[in-house]
């Protein structure tokens, strides 16, 4: 039997230790994150359109105003009146009832309205809707360009983190060179030192980039109303400048067809003229057409009609036609301040939009390799003791300088692009 006990128990633990094996390596083996979700420009817009819930609501007041014309094109109700008259509650006789003399009739009646009333409401509430529809666009033209802010932004948090990191990894070969330099005795602890001392602006260059990078993330979300995480959230697009630009009266050609809120103000001059003819027409008479029916007890049944025209001798509607054709003069002063705002907004753009180009131009051309040579010539010149440390800093430091503002000033154009695009009420330089 002592031997039998032995014999399961090793048994069971080397079942034990078989399925140990089995499932160490199941839970050793570390989760794979999902790679961020890049989205372009025309992803991020069909997103802000389908879910911003400023958007979402601008279209249901849309709804609420297409509801308006439906109320402003139905017909006066016709009214039924009912009417039971000559009950004698204490007859004289017994021959008589109460009812005997009792006189039952029904009238219906029908306010006629003139002067085109209906036609005019409907087209007043028609008008109102044509504006609601414009404002709705010029509400999103004001959120695409936030986005396309946030849009940009982001893609300059992404390159100013790419370059962080590139000018990190170039500057701890810089070290590893200088350390075996100094294991050498070829320089001096103390320049070591300085060197060493000088990769904490990296860290920090890469760090204050990271963190941009995730605030400008959390603004995109924030307009496009999605809760994905920070880390599977990415954008992808150019970055870069286009030197090509048109004149600037094609601009404002372009905004005058397409900008959307003097579109709206053009339109408010037309409903109120519009208001100003149904107030006109309100102040017409109105009759009321009725129809009556009975019977008059011994007489047989009867039928009658009646025609009541109110007299408009105090009331009619002055107030409102003088309001409505003072509003028809305020709607036109609107529109003339709306256009005025048309040509400032393009052509503040413009000017915004064409100072970076004459910025970038020589960037491109001639700064950027000019900071590259300066700062690999002065390394190899510390490198072989041509140049002091100092020199190396210094053209280090001009080197990052002349990066960074280069892609700040990318960044800067494509904002002013997008200010240029909403000036215009249209994308016109992508």
């Amino acid at each position: 039997m002592l031997r039998t006990f032995w014999w399961f128990l090793l048994l069971g633990s080397g079942v034990a230790g078989l399925a140990a094996a089995q499932a160490a390596p199941q839970t050793a083996q570390p989760t794979k994150q999902a790679p961020p979700q890049a989205w372009s420009w025309e992803q991020v817009k069909d997103r802000l359109e389908l879910n911003n819930p400023t958007l979402l609501a601008g279209k249901l007041n849309i709804n609420e105003l297409q509801a308006q014309e439906i109320t402003a094109h139905l017909r006066p109700n016709p009214q039924l009146t009912l009417l039971g008259d000559q009950i004698d509650p204490f007859p004289g006789g017994p021959a008589h009832g109460p009812f005997a003399y009792f006189l039952p009739s029904a009238t219906v009646s029908y306010l006629h309205e003139r002067a085109h009333k209906r036609e005019l409401r409907t087209e007043s509430a028609k008008k109102g809707t044509a504006i609601g529809i414009s404002q709705q666009d010029d509400l999103e033209r004001g959120l695409l360009f936030n986005l396309r802010s946030a849009f940009v932004q982001t893609l300059q948090a992404k390159a100013v983190l790419q370059f962080s990191k590139d000018n990190l990894d170039y500057y701890d070969h810089v070290l590893k060179i200088s350390r075996d330099r100094y294991e050498a005795g070829d320089i001096a602890q103390i320049d070591l030192d300085r060197l060493e001392l000088q990769r904490v602006q990296y860290e920090s260059d890469v760090q204050t980039a990271e963190v941009n990078l995730r605030t400008e993330k959390i603004q995109m979300l924030m307009l496009l109303n999605d809760r994905t995480p920070i880390e599977q959230f990415d954008v992808v697009g150019v970055f870069d400048f286009n030197e090509q630009i048109e004149a600037p009266d094609a601009y404002r050609q372009m905004a005058l067809d397409h900008r959307p809120d003097l579109k709206a103000a053009v339109q408010a001059v037309d409903k109120a003229q519009t208001d100003y003819k149904l107030a006109e027409a309100n102040g017409s008479t109105d009759p009321t057409i009725s129809f009556d029916v009975g019977r008059n007890a011994p007489i047989d049944a009867y039928f009658g009609v009646d025609v009541t025209i109110p007299l408009r001798i105090f009331d009619r509607n002055q107030g409102e036609k003088l309001r409505t054709k003072i509003d028809i003069t305020r709607n036109e002063r609107l529109r003339d301040a709306a256009e005025a705002l048309v040509f400032s907004d393009v052509d503040s753009a413009y000017a915004t939009l064409n100072s970076h180009l004459i910025l970038l131009r020589p960037y491109k051309q001639k700064y950027l390799a000019q900071a590259v040579r300066v700062r690999d010539t002065i390394l190899f010149s510390y490198q072989h003791g041509g140049a002091s440390l100092l020199d190396f800093l210094n053209a280090e430091s001009d080197y990052r300088s002349v990066e960074l503002n280069y892609v700040n000033l990318v960044g800067s154009y494509l904002t002013a692009a997008a200010q240029l695009n909403q000036a215009v009420g249209r994308e016109v330089i992508q």
